[in-house]
């Protein structure tokens, strides 16, 4: 037998066995409790999020709106005022107005509302109040389709189909020739790294583009805009995961499709916004500051602090 405290105790193999056997058969239905609750928790969680989207309004139709063609690029808000909730504010009497052909730039802090704006422009949000007009048509009187066609974006996060890289580039102009997906590839400078591929531009994109890199999935989302051709552009943050030497001449290219057409343009990196012929500061859902890179840092208000701030040594 096996001893234990001395001599004065003794317990067998057996009963030790046994023992450990009803220890376990003991403690097995509070961890099966335990773990229920766990995903109880979890079945709460999820179905709450259900109900909410359940619970949401219903997007207002557009039927019978008109369909928007032959756009120009005149964009204008008067007064617009919006919220994501109904106790606070968080656009108030915003007012922009931009001609075809200008570029605006979209710059200040964090959280200020410039995402949301342009949220706005593409009618992903619909405004509390004010107006938003294309070239003098309000944009709650035409599809939103016929709306979101006139824009060409490039976000910071990438949106890539399950398909080849040809079809992710020709996705916003199904009609493209060959030639036409390869010169954009090219002007976006693409094109030698899809080369370099094994498939090349018949490469399969899993997922989200999980067998590129960030800078990659963004020069792909870049040719698709350079081969749609939109009347109007929106660069959010467009460059953001591409080096700097490939950023400069990006930057060139988007300069000649920007040319005769509206552009907005959000970013962080001052230093690529320089030449927009307007430049909006905006704070806490307002416009602070507006006018060109020169007139803005000659009033030496939060832009020219936000400017100086990006070449400050510490």
């Amino acid at each position: 037998g096996i001893y234990v405290c001395g001599d004065t105790h003794a317990i067998t193999v057996g009963a030790l066995a046994s023992f450990l056997a009803y220890c376990s058969q003991y403690t097995k239905p509070f961890n099966e409790i335990s773990a229920v609750i766990a995903e109880f928790q979890n079945a709460v969680s999820s179905a709450e999020r259900i109900f909410s989207v359940l619970d949401a309004p219903e997007q207002v139709s557009d039927e019978g709106n008109r369909v928007l063609e032959s756009v120009k690029g005149d964009v204008e808000l008067q007064n617009v005022e919006f919220s994501y909730t109904d106790t606070k504010k968080f656009i108030e009497n915003l007012n922009l107005s931009a001609k075809s052909g200008q570029t605006v730039a979209l710059v200040g802090p964090t959280g200020c509302g410039k995402t949301t704006l342009i949220n706005l422009l593409m009618r992903f949000y619909e405004i509390s109040s004010g107006k938003i007009t294309v070239d003098g048509n309000d944009i709650t009187e035409v599809t939103r389709e016929s709306l979101r066609s006139q824009f060409g974006m490039v976000l910071q996060d990438t949106w890539l189909f399950s398909g080849t890289i040809y079809e992710n580039i020709a996705y916003g102009k199904p009609n493209a020739t060959e030639q036409e997906v390869i010169e954009a590839a090219k002007k976006a400078h693409a094109h030698s790294f899809i080369k370099r591929l094994p498939d090349g531009y018949n490469t399969i994109i899993t997922g989200n583009g999980d067998n590129l890199s960030q800078g990659q999935r963004q020069l792909i989302s870049i040719a698709r805009v350079m081969l749609s051709d939109p009347p109007m552009l929106i660069l959010d943050e467009a460059t953001s995961s591409i080096d700097t030497r490939t950023e400069l001449r990006i930057q060139k290219a988007f300069l000649k499709l920007m040319d005769g057409r509206t552009a907005f343009i959000v970013a962080h990196r001052l230093s690529t916004i320089k030449n927009a012929d307007k430049i909006l500061v905006m704070k806490d859902g307002a416009i602070i500051e507006s006018g060109t890179h020169g007139e803005l840092l000659e009033k030496g208000g939060f832009y020219s602090e936000l400017y100086n701030s990006q070449f400050a040594v510490y």
